[in-house]
């Protein structure tokens, strides 16, 4: 199928119409104008966040869900400007199995004006990994993004270019993989806009009980716990309850890209029953939040860490520990045991590496960089990884385990940076990503060469990203620290 503007010239920006006005809110531009204003003013002097990383905002009919909305986008602080924003939603019509990620459309239509699709980055994400694709369905009666949009031209500025996101798949390892590929793009150059109401049909009583308890999981920030939450709810046999949060899999998916850095802070609650009086039976619940970005961390009472995240000499010895035991079960047949004892920190999401090194020589070496697994799990796969899976080396046999020493490097959260200075030499690990290419060096690599901070990111670009040494000056470019044992 091809779109063509109005006109009719293929040639033209290609225009996705405003499939919802007169629906979901008025068609009239005058109109829409003022009732986005309105709403907005009844929130004017709500706070606002500098550390603005992300919202969750409703998507029903401006006449329900409206006010909820307007508290979410007045968080946005005055004057914020984005290089993108990401609008990510549930899949109201279409099974996808995945995610579709709109690149037929250059524009989005409003009776505002048209916003323009960050045609590059949505088939960057595509072209990045399989579980994006584009499906022409899941966007062209879609209502979940398009009622964000009037909002957005009537709070900022300058609206940024958007990409609009759809996600429908009962596969979690597959929400782990959207979350993998995004994560880079999650920085404060970028906003997430995520789409989702909450409680649907119950009785006013009934939504308001779901809609607490589910709000509170979604300010825990743990994807386990909101999950669990929802199943609970599902099991409750609280009548006329269809879904807890209809956009479940876009709330995950942000969950997923989260540490303990991050904040959520509640903002409002309204259901459809507090705006119509006349059948409190059967409602739909809507909630706002506000994710923040870079909240203060506890003290670490002396134990070393890195970004706020510390371990003790014990905490160090069981991970050696796990890792070792996790070797010894794949060369038995066994299947990775889980069982051996390890503390809260160890609970905790964290990306690891684990080298296997074999009289001062490297033996193997294998990472994962995201937080969307406990420690103790991430550092017992990736020993089994670095000793077994890694293609630059025959598999570790059983006659050499004892000549293998491990070491492992737990990461902090990557952080893009724009420029070479922001990069300390000795303390900062580089990831380098430019389209489907994308290689890193851990911070201790420079502890063994004798490269300037400029030859280590060019040797990275290099021989680990297969860029050329000059690949990294138009690269994506992101930092990390390791606590290295």
């Amino acid at each position: 199928m091809i779109f063509t503007s109005c006109k009719g010239k293929a040639d033209e920006p290609r225009v996705r119409p405003a499939t919802q006005a007169n629906r979901f809110y008025t068609g009239d531009a005058h109109e829409l104008s003022e009732e986005v204003d309105s709403l907005l003013a009844l929130h004017a002097n709500d706070s606002q966040y500098k550390g603005l990383a992300a919202l969750i905002v409703p998507h029903a009919g401006y006449y329900y869900s409206g006010n909820v909305a307007a508290a979410a986008y007045r968080a946005i602080p005055d004057g914020a400007t984005y290089e993108r924003i990401f609008l990510i939603g549930p899949s109201h019509h279409e099974w996808l199995d995945g995610a579709s990620v709109n690149t037929e459309f250059d524009y989005y239509a409003t009776p505002l004006g048209n916003v323009k699709v960050d045609i590059e980055t949505a088939q960057k994400l595509i072209d990045t990994d399989s579980v994006f694709s584009y499906q022409p369905k899941a966007h062209d009666r879609e209502h979940c993004l398009e009622v964000q949009l009037p909002f957005l031209q009537r709070r900022l500025s300058n609206v940024p270019p958007i990409v609009p996101i759809i996600i429908s798949t009962n596969d979690f390892r597959k929400l782990k993989r959207m979350a993998e590929v995004l994560k880079p793009y999650f920085t404060s150059e970028n906003l997430f806009i995520i789409s989702s109401d909450f409680s649907h049909y119950p009785k006013y009583e009934d939504a308001c009980k779901v809609d607490a308890k589910t709000g509170k999981a979604v300010e825990s920030g743990n994807v386990a716990e909101f999950l669990a939450v929802l199943e609970e709810n599902d099991k409750s046999g609280i009548r006329n309850l269809a879904t807890s949060a209809c956009g479940e899999l876009a709330i995950a998916t942000l969950m997923l890209m989260m540490d303990k850095s991050y904040e959520v802070k509640h903002l409002m609650y309204q259901n459809s029953g507090d705006i119509d009086h006349h059948d409190d039976s059967r409602v739909v619940g809507y909630h706002a939040f506000a994710i923040l970005r870079d909240r203060l961390l506890p003290p670490s009472d002396g134990k070393e860490e890195a970004d706020g995240f510390a371990l003790t000499d014990d905490e160090k010895r069981m991970l050696k520990q796990i890792a070792l035991q996790s070797i010894k079960d794949s060369l038995d047949g066994k299947p990775i045991s889980h069982l051996l004892p390890h503390t809260s920190h160890l609970d905790s999401n964290c990306g690891a590496f684990v080298s296997l090194h074999k009289q001062g020589h490297l033996r193997g070496c294998i990472g994962h960089f995201g937080e969307d697994f406990p420690l103790h799990e991430i550092v017992a796969e990736m020993a089994r990884a670095a000793a077994f899976e890694d293609p630059r080396f025959m598999p570790v046999s059983k006659e050499e385990l004892e000549d293998i020493d491990i070491e492992i490097s737990v990461l902090t959260p990557m952080r893009r940076i724009q420029s070479l200075d922001e990069f300390e030499l000795h303390r900062h690990g580089i990831y380098i990503r430019k389209g489907r290419r994308s290689g890193t060096y851990l911070p201790q690599v420079a502890d063994e060469v004798n490269w300037t901070k400029e030859e280590f990111v060019s040797h990275c670009a290099h021989d680990k990203a297969g860029i050329g040494w000059d690949g990294w000056k138009d690269a994506e470019l992101y930092v990390y620290e390791a606590i290295v044992f």
